[in-house]
């Protein structure tokens, strides 16, 4: 047995601005990816991913939902003939470990799926989207189902608010110098806690403001400067959302790259900004010149994901 390849996602921009409303823009990440397997003999991290299936087995058995049901008795026996999740998606990293995993066994197991194949509307994305959400509240206790929708579908998804999400249309690489990236923490980020934390913050006032009125717009103009292609107004938006983040997400974005934080806003080499939760795994980097980042950055481990 060996299941359909599923994707790792980057969420580009939009991190916590898409749990109040804002916009978001996701983009499959095809370096990293998933598929179900099976094997008589489990052990190390393909067991422990069968236990975990066992758990979520569980958890699906007592979910209550009129919008999708599942074929968990054939679920129940692959997972006792040692299925498991195959995996290259590193956990932890922002990148959609459990995304990818969602998707799989929603595409293997859900009755009347909706199908990649069919005409998308507006209406069958969001009942993907909340199906996913919670399928995946599983792993993270409240989730978007952005990610395992990314995955599933392996497009670009766009999201304008909680209740309209098309798939994007984003202008093909070019060989230039300018580049997306990932900077390695070397760090596990964990979603939940730093999903509460900014829970937490939103009940106060200034920060609601701040969200509301700087973040958010920011956010909004680079997703707006990214799907037109507008690169030189990107980076001065990038690098207002970078000074934004840094001031107020200090929690999210580990010690350790603080100062490197700053330097990027200080040198023009390269503006950071949170890949997903933040808290540690991937920080997600947008440079002019990557081969100067490079240099700027040489003690880190980078990913090239997109080039301007």
């Amino acid at each position: 047995m060996k299941g359909p390849l599923f994707y790792a996602k980057i969420l580009l921009f939009g991190e916590y601005g898409i749990i109040k409303d804002s916009k978001g823009l996701a983009i499959p990440y095809n370096a990293y990816r998933g598929a179900l397997k099976a094997s008589e003999n489990l052990s190390g991290t393909a067991l422990e991913s069968n236990l975990n299936l066992s758990r979520f087995y569980a958890y699906l058995l007592a979910l209550k939902t009129d919008l999708v049901s599942f074929n968990l008795v054939a679920f129940k026996e692959d997972i006792q003939s040692g299925m498991y999740f195959d995996s290259s998606i590193p956990q932890g990293y922002g990148v959609g470990s459990s995304g990818a995993l969602v998707a799989a066994i929603y595409d293997k197991y859900a009755a009347d799926k909706i199908t990649i194949l069919e005409n998308l509307t507006r209406d069958k994305l969001l009942n993907l989207k909340t199906v996913f959400g919670l399928m995946e509240s599983f792993f993270h206790g409240k989730s978007s189902g952005l990610d395992p929708l990314n995955s599933y579908l392996s497009l670009p998804i766009l999201i304008n608010s909680k209740d309209s999400i098309e798939p994007a249309g984003i202008p093909s690489q070019k060989e230039g110098k300018g580049a997306v990236f990932l900077l390695d923490s070397e760090q596990i980020g964990e979603t939940e806690p730093m999903v509460s934390l900014f829970m937490n913050k939103m009940k106060n006032e200034g920060f609601r403001k701040m969200i509301s009125e700087e973040f958010s717009t920011t956010s909004d103009a680079c997703i707006e400067d990214f799907l037109q292609g507008n690169v030189a107004s990107l980076f001065g938006n990038v690098k207002a959302l970078s000074k934004i983040v840094l001031a107020n997400f200090k929690p999210m974005i580990p010690p350790a790259f603080h100062k490197v934080w700053e330097n990027g806003i200080s040198t023009n080499d390269y503006y950071l900004k949170l890949c997903g939760s933040g808290g540690g795994g991937y920080i997600l980097g947008f440079t002019e010149d990557f081969a100067k980042a490079q240099k700027s950055l040489k003690q880190y481990k980078l990913e090239l994901v997109y080039r301007f």
